[in-house]
């Protein structure tokens, strides 16, 4: 029923934009603990966010109308990427209108309209941000786009409500394919949301910072903006790892029943990833700008050898 439906849709946007914040708390907060540290609130991001929104936002004069758009094309386009993973169920209105193709697509127009912004105030750090922005983008979507293609090949269709429905609710079936596509999408994800070891999201060093210095001119409901695309990024990041590698629980189209026990098992999965996460940036160090070439190339490769091992091996 389309009333169900929109319903279903509502629901996982919301979640996906109100949770994003607590998520990145979490992530935070694991990582506090694994280094010994005194462990920031939950809640710090949304105080955070709340602090920004409530101040005056300060403007170069050179500024155009790209600098004060991009904040507002960033977010939205991080909520319609977040509206089109299914997170608890598969019956989204949205979901036909954008397959895995498109979800990259919106991706790559939030990082240009970013990095046009942050070369259009003119600032050396600004520029330099939005070379290695775009650096690591040109290597990062070629294997992202790879990733999507063995679960495209096992699902024959590249809507992604299709590929969870056809690997959450089958018979269970190993494909080593999807191992390989697995291992090459962490590493993807590490890079494209700005994680270690490929940047530090928590530093301010000029000459090493890529995300912090494509938005360090932004500053109250601008930066709030920013800041919240940014973990919305990283949730739907993570949401579609689960989608396409840990689909169970998903429910079916219909079956009010089972959106309850969905919204419990994403909790726990996003839970574990959180955590996940911070071990691995927690025992990692973050590597030179010139070795992140060499780190998305082995993701490259290992995409491309999950999808030679369905040909040969699942197909």
């Amino acid at each position: 029923m389309i009333w169900f439906d929109l319903v279903s849709q509502l629901l996982q946007s919301l979640l996906a934009i109100l949770l994003a914040p607590l998520l990145l708390g979490w992530i935070n907060q694991c990582r506090a603990w694994l280094q010994n540290r005194s462990a920031p609130s939950l809640l710090q991001p949304y105080r955070m966010l709340r602090k920004l929104l409530e101040k005056d936002a300060v403007i170069a004069h050179n500024a155009s109308w790209l600098f004060r758009l991009t904040p507002y094309v960033v977010f939205a386009s991080m909520v319609l990427a977040a509206s089109i993973v299914p997170i608890v169920a598969t019956d989204l209105p949205f979901s036909p209108a954008a397959d895995v193709i498109a979800l990259v697509g919106l991706f790559a127009v939030a990082r240009v309209f970013m990095a046009l912004a942050a070369m259009d105030i003119g600032t050396a750090f600004g520029s330099l941000g939005s070379r290695r922005e775009m650096l690591i983008a040109a290597l990062a979507e070629p294997a992202l786009l790879i990733v999507f293609f063995t679960p495209a090949l096992i699902a024959q269709s590249t809507a992604l409500t299709t590929i969870v429905e056809q690997l959450a609710h089958r018979q269970l079936h190993l494909y080593p394919s999807m191992a390989f596509a697995a291992v090459a999408f962490v590493m993807v994800l590490l890079a494209e949301n700005a994680r270690i070891p490929v940047d530090n999201p928590s530093t301010h060093l000029e000459l090493t910072m890529v995300h912090e210095a494509l938005i360090l001119e932004y500053s109250a409901r601008h930066l709030a903006l920013m800041d919240w695309a940014h973990a919305l990024k990283l949730m739907v990041y993570l949401t579609l790892g689960i989608a396409l590698f840990l689909p169970w629980g998903v429910a079916q189209p219909g079956h009010w029943l089972a959106l309850p026990l969905a919204v419990v098992a994403v909790f726990i999965k996003l839970a574990l990833l959180g955590a996940g996460l911070a071990v691995l940036e927690a025992v990692s160090a973050k590597m030179r700008i010139f070795r992140v070439p060499e780190f998305l190339g082995i993701a490259f490769l290992l995409a491309v050898l999950g999808m030679l091992i369905h040909f040969l091996v699942e197909a």
